[in-house]
């Protein structure tokens, strides 16, 4: 056997580099990183705020939902418009901006046309403390008015008129409902309750 020839038994592991650090290697990388870690504990704080002032939101629509199951009982048709009202009175009252100066107008400025829903805000706004007495308060045109101007659809022209058959009309007229108009009235509440606008 040819001593000259190398054995298996010679060969050494080679040494492995330093492994390379994940950490960011600049300032600017790091300033990234807290800008991002910011924008989530904010997104994060924000989500759960909205999730928290939206309990009644969820509350409600479990309500309906029993309801709805039921729609057939004649007392769950007449707790619609209860629970309908107690969801508005449940959301949160509009801030007032209060501004120290007025934007100075000229005589060209012609102001921007009010709508019915403004204005019935712009009432609820002016009683301040008692927004949940004024909401509750509300029947007919108003309430009407109230629910159109927090609906991101249009609601049917005589829903508040609907609500009012379901609360006050004897038995014998909301037995004599069709099922379709059951239907509508449980969908266009839910629909309501679930995409109300909430100022804020």
């Amino acid at each position: 056997m040819n001593p000259n020839i190398p054995s298996i038994d010679q060969l050494k592991e080679l040494a492995l580099p330093a492994p390379v650090s994940y950490a960011p290697q600049t300032w600017g990388w790091w300033a990234l990183l807290a800008v991002l870690v910011i924008a989530a504990v904010v997104l994060g704080a924000r989500r759960y705020w909205q999730w928290r002032r939206d309990r009644y939101r969820r509350e409600a629509l479990l309500r309906l939902a029993e309801l709805q199951r039921r729609s057939n009982d004649l007392n769950a048709l007449r707790e619609l418009p209860e629970l309908l009202k107690r969801v508005a009175i449940s959301m949160p009252a509009p801030h007032t901006p209060r501004r120290s100066c007025r934007r100075l107008r000229s005589f060209d400025d012609a102001p921007a046309p009010i709508t019915a829903g403004q204005k019935q805000d712009q009432k609820i706004a002016a009683f301040g403390s008692s927004y949940k007495g004024t909401v509750a308060a509300l029947g007919k045109e108003d309430w009407q008015a109230f629910l159109q101007a927090h609906s991101k659809r249009p609601l049917p022209a005589d829903f508040s008129q609907q609500l009012a058959l379901l609360a006050y009309a004897p038995d014998s007229a909301l037995q004599a409902m069709p099922d379709e108009q059951r239907e509508q009235l449980f969908a266009t509440c839910r629909t309501w309750m679930e995409a109300h606008h909430v100022a804020v």
